[in-house]
């Protein structure tokens, strides 16, 4: 199995499409965002084990905590073990979280779910998530944007496929400990073999390939490219990963807090209206949430590459911070507004995902752009605690003193714009990474090199 797993067995022949890669890490990708579809198990755990929302919360916060944790300190792991052994391990993790989660609520251990699905399930996120991301860029040295937003578009789009197909289960299956028990297991199961054929197709390209007639540019097309290569070591010396790391983390915290309890929001802010939402169309929102998610990871990543990666953070963070000031401006007046805007800010979301491995290849180059992509996503683990915290706490407290309706969430979405504001500062400070920081060509190892230009 070791030697099956090496990096070694997973070089192409030089006949191998490199258009086999993204369905490769689709497979990985919309397995594991499964996560995005946490608000879903939200209703039934509170209602079987007595939860409260921050409760409840609790097994995705520390989800995205451990996904940060280990994709920093895997980063360099993956990185020299290849894509293949990645994913492998992503599998592992991923699906026996699952089933640990589904002892841990047939046996009312709510421990259990907490260790299994935040934790064992956590790393399978982590280490599932960046293993794709070096190997697509190498491959597509040309579109690194585009290459990089196929995959992270899965990651995004996984609840598009699992909230409702969870729904059905628990519907099928019933929303008490044994119900959810079982649907857990069948989660489990089904999601080890799906992503058992990522590993099984993945393939890092041969020493010195590049794609037919596409030559590296001899100098930077743009004042933020370079054509030099940093190493992760030194990448986190310098300015601009903490400027990117604050940018990140506030995007992150300002679209994860309100994805992670979209279902039971929606259902708050117009209950008691004419515009009521059901469980069901609740349900709905959560897909419509992922597909915008989704997408957003691949138009705006794509975008990227031909307006520049700086300009399309202005849009993120901008943009953003206003859709949230018109939810707020808006309250229970008009649902379509409310999902129009909650649907654009998640697209910013997702997009900014997608865009920040393409950010960092042309801030720090190709040569250790995994383990730094890596080290970068304790962002999100930050963001993975803020994010619902602060949506969770500010929700109960306000309940606690008798508000109800869009008063729940006001002072919420306060803080997303203000955060968005901090983000659009911190991309403003990002500039070109000082020559000190490059590594010299004679330290690169030579496999790099070829693969990196």
């Amino acid at each position: 199995m070791a030697g099956f797993l090496s990096r070694s067995r997973t070089v192409a022949d030089p006949t191998w499409s490199r258009w086999l890669v993204p369905p490769a890490a689709l497979s990985v990708h919309l397995a594991i965002g499964q996560a995005y579809a946490w608000s879903v198990f939200k209703p039934p755990l509170e209602s079987a084990l007595q939860l409260s929302g921050t409760q409840s919360a609790l097994p995705f916060q520390l989800g995205i905590v451990m996904l940060g944790l280990s994709a920093a300190f895997g980063g360099t792991l993956v990185e020299r073990n290849g894509p293949r052994w990645a994913m492998f391990v992503s599998m592992a993790c991923f699906s026996s979280g699952f089933l640990l989660s589904a002892l841990g609520v047939a046996t009312r251990q709510y421990w259990l779910v907490v260790l299994g699905y935040g934790v064992v399930g956590g790393i399978g996120l982590g280490i599932g998530y960046i293993s794709p991301v070096s190997t697509l860029i190498k491959w597509f040295p040309d579109r690194p944007g585009m290459a990089t937003g196929i995959a992270i578009m899965g990651f995004g789009g996984g609840a598009l496929i699992a909230s409702p197909w969870s729904a059905q289960l628990l519907d099928s299956f019933g929303a008490s400990t044994t119900g959810i028990a079982t649907t857990f297991l069948v989660h489990g199961v089904v999601y080890a073999v799906f992503m058992s054929m990522g590993v099984l197709l993945v393939r890092v390209p041969p020493h010195g390939w590049s794609p037919k007639g596409w030559k590296p540019p001899a100098v930077a097309t743009r004042a933020l490219i370079t054509t030099a290569d940093v190493s992760a070591r030194n990448a986190i010396r310098t300015p601009q990963f903490y400027c990117l790391w604050v940018v990140l983390c506030c995007n992150v915290t300002a679209g994860i807090g309100i994805l992670e309890k979209a279902a039971p929001m929606i259902r708050d802010y117009f209950a008691g209206t004419p515009a009521a939402v059901a469980t069901g169309a609740a349900a709905g929102f959560v897909a419509l949430l992922s597909l915008a998610n989704m997408t957003g990871r691949f138009v705006w990543s794509s975008t990227s590459d031909v307006i520049g990666r700086k300009n399309m953070y202005r849009v993120y963070l901008g943009v953003g911070a206003l859709l949230y000031l018109a939810i707020a401006l808006a309250g229970d007046s008009s649902k379509p507004l409310f999902i129009v805007c909650a649907l654009g800010i998640l697209s910013f979301y997702g997009g900014g995902f997608a865009t920040v491995p393409a950010y960092l290849k042309d801030l720090f180059g190709t040569y250790q752009v995994g383990a730094i992509h890596g080290r970068l996503l304790t962002a999100w683990s930050t963001a993975g605690v803020l994010g619902p915290l602060i949506v969770n706490a500010v929700a109960d407290a306000q309940k606690a003193a008798g508000r109800s309706g869009p008063e729940l969430y006001t002072a919420s979405l306060a803080i997303m714009i203000g955060l968005l504001a901090v983000g659009f500062v911190a991309n403003e400070l990002i500039r070109p990474v000082h020559d000190r920081y490059h590594e010299r060509p004679a330290k690169v190892p030579v496999a790099e090199r070829g693969q990196a230009r």
